[in-house]
């Protein structure tokens, strides 16, 4: 709480600073607007580094350990189910106590990348946080004026009533926690390609709504048009994915796999050297083509020929 407090008293000094250093200067609005953005998002991407420092440098050994005991640790049998909802109400009474879900997330995502926190427990914790923030919204509309009082009080039961639809939805059934999966999956290919991770903030985040937002305006016509092909052969791409990695002996031959298509077009190795070469920086990236890389991968093969009870 105490860093936290400090980090808001730096970073609202720090503000009213730049708003009197601009007051002379000769600049527009806009060209004031984007330093001070793009100041911000320096401060903020600076301070999330140093709390993943901190944390891993202070959540070690004896530490670490009974965290994740007690955080990872499930009901007996046949309650173990609880454990799960008891996160959710925890991330929600931590959030209503700091009034900030980006805060609570923003300290639950370096434990869960130093292994402090599992990914199946952090699910809960942060679907527990998007209720707990709503609170805000409904002691804000409590607080509103007796007029505006019932339509503010409307609007902050939708935004709550959305957030336990969502955990509803994708959390009860095993079957359809699919973001843990997809953040699994999304995290090794990270892993392996470290810029995907740019790649997917700024297709899914700028791109995409962009694209939405532009064909919107040209009229719902062109939208469906235009989005009605590209959802569908989204839909079968997701169907033959499920059949090859359930039942591929329904499927032709040649269907079973991607290797039908261009190398491109199913695998990111091809992009992965395209961006090592326009960054210059492929030692720095995985499956790039130089010397140095190339002997590692030798490397890595000849591990692999080794027996397992040689390596123990």
């Amino acid at each position: 709480s105490f860093l936290f407090c400090k980090m808001g008293i730096i970073i609202t000094t720090t503000s009213q600073g730049c708003k009197h250093a601009f007051v002379d200067v000769s600049l527009s609005d806009l060209s004031i607007g984007l330093i001070l953005l793009a100041l911000s998002l320096m401060v903020l991407c600076t301070c999330l580094i140093l709390i993943v420092k901190v944390l891993n440098s202070g959540l070690k050994g004896q530490v670490a350990a009974v965290i994740k005991k007690t955080i990872n640790t499930d009901f007996p049998f046949p309650f173990a189910w609880l454990a799960g909802y008891l996160a959710i109400l925890v991330g929600a009474g931590i959030t209503f106590l700091v009034q900030s879900s980006s805060v609570f997330t923003s300290a639950i995502t370096p434990l869960v990348g130093i292994g402090v926190i599992s990914l199946e427990r952090a699910y809960p914790l942060t679907l527990g946080s998007n209720i707990g923030t709503t609170t805000t919204a409904i002691l804000a509309a409590l607080a509103s004026p007796g007029n505006t009082l019932q339509s503010s009080l409307q609007i902050a039961l939708c935004h709550f009533f959305f957030n336990i639809s969502g955990v509803l939805l994708w959390y009860p059934i095993p079957f359809t926690r699919l973001p843990i999966r997809l953040a699994r999956g999304l995290g090794n290919i990270t892993a392996n390609y470290r810029w995907f991770a740019i790649f997917y903030l700024i297709f899914c985040f700028l791109l995409t709504p962009l694209a939405v937002f532009g064909l919107s305006l040209a009229g719902w016509p062109v939208l469906v048009g235009v989005g009605a092909p590209i959802l569908l052969v989204l839909l079968v791409v997701l169907v033959m994915r499920v059949l090859q990695a359930r039942c591929p002996q329904v499927l032709p031959k040649k269907l079973q796999t991607w290797d039908f298509l261009p190398l491109w077009m199913h695998s990111l190795q091809p992009w992965d050297g395209l961006v090592s070469l326009l960054t210059g920086s492929c030692c720095q990236l995985r499956r790039c083509h130089c010397s140095r890389c190339w002997e590692q991968d030798e490397d890595q093969e000849k591990l692999k020929k080794i027996p397992m009870k040689v390596l123990e």
